[in-house]
């Protein structure tokens, strides 16, 4: 069985997995690399740049060499590197517990339960709760919705369909460590560069074809295109610009404005000005559209690999 065929039956399996089981309450292997970053760390840890980046290197090199020598023991078996690859992807994206936590609170916000909502917001986004009301914790949702389609699911599908098992737990290695480190606190300013800039890197692709399946599978194409190409670049992320620009539009709503994080306040540009205020139905349309995205870029992944591997045996012939 090819490379190709190996990738796309593999994260087909590795979605469902996740659509059937979600996250792990314990033992989740995203979790046990964040513990071994965070022992790199306490060895490593100086206020300087090159620090920051010999921690990067130390942590991102053992991922990708970890899934390398697992795809390479199961090589000889289609079975087991089908098995390998579906494993990899589900540990590696999380779609259903995205949609789960932003359900949760969008039934909340709906029966009026703010109280609750503000509970249950931590776990999905790190806006500070209590300066929201309802309709500022919907924006909230939406807009984690829109940028963890991207950073959770189509990322990692992009680089497993590059590079295998190696490029989906090298993916997932980065966006954890900028989770980690790649924030400008007074502890990681300087020593979370490499990491941020790195995540910057390796999430351009998978934000860019999050945003045009956002444009195609959205209920208005036009006000998605519109939006992106009008307010995208001017969101301080260079990868989230797009995609929230592009939800928005997709979904007639503004996002962005004013934001809290920990009693620390940004005003961030509105994206998609000409739609109306985001309310709390809106959570569960973000989240089918999301849901929508996700299986496109699986058809698109999956398609792109098999096409590379058509290629590479044409020309081995």
């Amino acid at each position: 069985m090819g490379a190709g065929r190996v990738f796309a039956y593999g994260a087909a399996a590795g979605l469902i997995g996740d659509l059937l089981l979600g996250d792990p309450r314990r033992g989740h292997p995203v979790a046990a690399f964040g513990r071994a970053a965070g022992a790199v760390e306490r060895v490593l840890w100086r206020d300087h740049r090159g620090w920051g980046a010999l921690h990067t290197v130390v942590c991102t090199s053992g991922a990708v060499a970890l899934g390398s020598v697992a795809a390479r023991a199961v090589r000889t078996s289609a079975v087991a590197s089908v098995a390998l690859t579906g494993a990899a992807t589900w540990a590696v994206v999380g779609g259903t517990s995205l949609a789960r936590e932003a359900q949760a609170i969008g039934r909340a916000l709906e029966a009026g339960d703010v109280e609750a909502a503000r509970a249950r917001l931590p776990h999905l986004c790190g806006r500070d709760p209590q300066a929201l009301d309802a309709d500022g914790m919907a924006r909230a949702v939406v807009e984690s919705v829109a940028e963890n389609t991207s950073d959770a699911v189509v990322g990692a599908l992009v680089w497993g369909a590059v590079g295998g098992v190696p490029g989906l737990l090298g993916f997932r290695a980065v966006n954890t460590l900028d989770a980690m480190v790649g924030h400008k606190s007074a502890r990681y300013r300087r020593y979370g560069w490499a990491s941020a800039r790195l995540d910057d890197v390796a999430g351009w692709p998978g934000a860019r074809l999050t945003a045009v399946l956002a444009v195609l599978a959205g209920p208005d194409p036009r006000g998605a295109v519109r939006a992106w190409r009008a307010d995208a670049a001017q969101h301080p992320s260079p990868n989230a610009g797009p995609v929230e620009a592009s939800f928005a539009g997709a979904l007639g709503v503004r996002l962005g404005g004013t934001l809290s994080y920990g009693g620390r306040v940004e005003h961030r540009p509105v994206l998609n000005t000409q739609g109306r205020a985001v309310g709390t139905h809106d959570v569960a349309r973000a989240v089918r559209l999301s849901r929508r995205v996700t299986w496109l870029a699986l058809g698109v992944c999956a398609g792109a690999r098999l096409l590379k591997s058509a290629r590479l045996l044409k020309r081995g012939k």
